[in-house]
């Protein structure tokens, strides 16, 4: 048993380094800010007229604006907590000619020949269709390491596929390119 006293499995397992890039860990912080300004006030009107129908029994709109209530409430606490133990990428920890957390990789599949290119992110800021993956997923877990030139295997449920690391790039390049083109 830890030494300060009795954890529940859920609080031990939600107290998980979330590794975040500045980028994400912003993301979340402008989500965070937004459900307790303004989509909380939303719910609170929506509770405070359903009320004003009468009978709570047989309100479904008291009922639904309770249950999104609810949501909210737990995604605001979930968002602190992942805050609260999120670890920044630091791109100096790293290699910069070896694929890590942060870079922008391009690879070629050698089967197909198609090339793909997305950063390495941590599982928290995983999003596939946007070219995020986690270092966490099979062909994140290894790419970490490699570098330029080299081939790796990815073990997936179709078989082993094999890449070839074509580039690597730092991420915070790509993030203040991004930064700056929404600014002008």
């Amino acid at each position: 048993m830890p030494a300060g006293g009795l954890y529940s499995e859920g609080s031990y397992l939600n107290d998980k380094e979330i590794v975040l890039t500045r980028e994400g860990l912003e993301k979340l912080e402008r989500e965070l800010d937004d459900l307790k300004t303004i989509h909380r006030r939303e719910v609170n009107d929506r509770i405070r007229q359903a009320k004003e129908f009468g009978d709570l029994s047989e309100n479904a709109e008291y009922e639904d604006a309770k249950q999104e209530q609810a949501f909210i409430e737990g995604r605001i606490l979930k968002l602190e907590q992942m805050i609260r133990n999120a670890r920044l990428i630091d791109e100096s920890d790293y290699a910069a000619d070896e694929v890590h957390l942060g870079s922008i990789v391009k690879v070629k599949d050698l089967k197909t020949n198609s090339s793909h290119e997305f950063s390495i992110v941590g599982s928290a800021e995983a999003d596939p269709v946007n070219q995020r993956i986690s270092n966490e997923s099979p062909l994140g877990r290894a790419l970490i390491g490699h570098k330029k030139s080299e081939t790796v295997d990815v073990t997936t449920p179709r078989g082993v596929v094999k890449y070839k690391i074509e580039s690597i790039k730092s991420g915070n390049g790509a993030v203040a390119k991004k930064a700056a083109k929404k600014a002008s």
